[in-house]
């Protein structure tokens, strides 16, 4: 009988207790859920208990806002003018509530009165004035709460304090001068740079973005040597495409303040990421010509050529002619630097212009052999120097030469980036063969790459394969299309535009009409052919309109009346005909910036 006693008054401590800690483990914790659910008479109970033992800024306003909304207005007005009247340290906090009780009516001569008392009594001490900006922004009055902030800073002398705080305030109440004003000086520091230039980005494309144009140049002239303002005004010009400009204002920065070509050189690299090759080909070449005896000479050299090397190979026709002068460039950087860790890949350069584009494939692998000869410590360049190999045996027409190869480096680098891309190039080889099957057995296993361009050629190719020969028994058009690209691989760009006429001819009714047609007008843009290339992309947005090229089409046209035919009115519409028809296609993003650009569009 006693043990079951026991057990009773146990059950019973435990329920109370749980029946507490439903309700919250603290009084603080019960007053704010009352207050979270509106339960204002019972909150502001609770909250008056609370300011018993202590005061503070969020006790004190939800207790206050608690008798309001329960409509005791009587009773806050009691409780403020006694707490004003007093003289505890925490009086300019009860000074901003009266005031905030006044700003409900239409007092304002009132709520004035109050909020400078309370700035008055917060001028006594920085932690007094940064609570009253905090008491300030939470009754929703920002200008009050920058006068507090300000108050706060002169105390700090420091005048970049609070810069974070203010240039929320700033924006908040559309005060754009002072908030860029504030974002300059919270840019100076390393560590908030990245918030900064997140805030800036809103601003890009829209009404505002002159402004901050002018304000960059102005504080660059200003403070010519601090750099924090150069690197905001090169990061719109970059967020804006204007990469000329960019570089015209880092070579004038290098040039005043002797930086040894660092930031012309990042900039250079930041141009060849975004195909802006004359760009950087320009800043390598001015890193290479005012530094000579600098240590980013010999990359800056190189990565010269490379980027006219790009920009020459997506100019169609490509000229054989320029392809020799850099051939002849990469010759002479070798001859002047050395063959070495920082030239190698010049050989490897070197290599693949005489095999793709003067089709001296057998200079091309002697080339390469030295180049894995010099640099056969470096393993993945000796697997990139095998691959570069495999492709121009390819281009002879040994495949079995390339699987070779391409399967060495496989080996030689298991679930490595190489090893998947060497892989892909096998599934390739199978594919141009006709070999279907093991073809897409592989590219099934490529899908889950951890390289997200490689699994997505696999899973674009795979696709392929499955749409054309599931209904296809004999595989015929598949084997056909599958030769074409092969001839492509290998620049037989005459004899693929003849096989893929006959292909049209033969296959309009078959699933890879719309294929053909996109393979011949890529095709011809490598051909210089626009016209012809036109003819073919409006046929598939025309007669393959829902099939999943329709898209891709419609984009290509669009580029090429803004990029190659300079037709600005044209572009326009081939954009909005993609966002208005193809609403889910992963080109709506782009072609909503290209057209808005073409337009000269300001955004509100």
């Amino acid at each position: 009988m006693k043990n079951r006693f026991v057990y009773i008054l146990l059950l019973g401590v435990l329920l109370v207790g749980q029946a507490h800690w439903c309700l919250g483990q603290s009084p603080a914790d019960l007053a704010d859920e009352y207050y979270k659910k509106e339960e204002f008479e019972k909150a502001a109970n609770e909250y008056a208990k609370l300011l018993k033992n202590q005061i503070n800024w969020p006790t004190a306003f939800r207790y206050v806002n608690s008798l309001l909304r329960a409509n005791k207005n009587e009773e806050a007005d009691k409780y403020l003018k006694r707490q004003v009247r007093s003289e505890n340290e925490n009086k300019y906090l009860f000074e901003i509530l009266t005031g905030f009780v006044a700003s409900r009516g239409s007092d304002t001569l009132e709520v004035n009165k109050r909020f400078n008392a309370a700035l008055k009594e917060a001028q006594k001490s920085v932690a007094r004035a940064e609570q009253s900006a905090i008491a300030f922004s939470d009754i929703n009055e920002s200008k009050w709460a920058i006068k507090a902030l300000l108050t706060a800073r002169e105390l700090s002398k420091d005048n970049s304090a609070y810069s974070e705080e203010l240039a929320g305030l700033y924006r908040a109440t559309s005060q754009n001068e002072k908030w860029l004003s504030e974002l300059f000086t919270l840019n100076r520091f390393p560590e908030k740079r990245e918030k900064v230039m997140a805030a800036l980005q809103g601003v890009i494309n829209t009404k505002d973005e002159e402004m901050l144009e002018k304000a960059l140049y102005a504080r660059v002239q200003q403070e010519p040597n601090e750099l924090s303002y150069t690197d905001l005004l090169t990061w719109f010009f970059v967020q804006k495409q204007k990469f000329s400009r960019a570089l015209l204002q880092e070579k004038a920065t290098d040039r005043r303040l002797k930086l040894n070509g660092s930031r012309v050189y990042d900039l250079g690299n930041i141009a060849l990421n975004n195909k802006e090759y004359k760009v950087a080909a320009d800043a390598f070449d001015y890193v290479a010509t005012t530094y000579p005896q600098g240590q980013l000479y010999p990359f800056a050299r190189r990565l010269t050529i490379n980027a006219r090397e790009e920009q020459i190979k997506n100019t169609y026709p490509v000229d054989p002619s320029e392809i020799r002068k850099l051939i002849n460039s990469y010759q002479s950087m070798l001859q002047e630097i050395g063959t070495n860790a920082k030239t190698l890949d010049a050989l490897r350069s070197t290599a693949n212009l005489y095999a793709n584009y003067l089709d001296q494939k057998d200079t091309a692998l002697t080339v390469l052999d030295l180049a894995i000869e010099m640099g056969k410590t470096d393993r993945n360049f000796v697997d990139k120097c095998k691959i570069d190999k495999g492709d121009i045996y390819l281009l002879k027409n040994e495949p079995w030469e390339s699987t070779l190869l391409y399967s060495q480096v496989e080996k030689s680098q298991k679930e490595e980036q190489l090893g998947h891309e060497a892989k892909l190039k096998n599934a390739k080889l199978h594919y141009y063969s006709g070999n279907f099957i093991l073809a897409k057995e592989i590219l099934d296993i490529l899908k889950l790459a951890t390289s997200r361009e490689i699994a997505n050629d696999a899973e674009q190719l795979g696709l392929l394969i499955q749409d054309n020969t599931g209904m296809d028994s004999t595989g015929a058009a598949m084997r056909d299309y599958a030769a074409v690209e092969l001839m492509l691989f290998q620049n037989k760009l005459e004899g693929a535009v003849e096989s893929l006429n006959a292909m049209q001819t033969k296959y309009s009714s078959h699933m890879l009409a719309d294929e053909i047609l996109w393979l011949r007008a890529n095709t011809y843009l490598k051909q210089g052919k626009t016209d012809k290339a036109m003819e073919d992309l409006k046929q598939i947005t025309a007669s393959h309109g829902q099939d999943i090229l329709a898209d891709d089409a419609l984009f290509l046209q669009g580029k090429i009346y803004e990029e190659r035919l300079k037709d600005k009115n044209e572009a326009m519409a081939i954009y909005q005909k993609l966002l208005t028809d193809h609403s889910g296609s992963i080109y709506v993003a782009e072609a909503r910036k290209r057209f808005r650009s073409l337009r000269g569009d300001v955004v509100n």
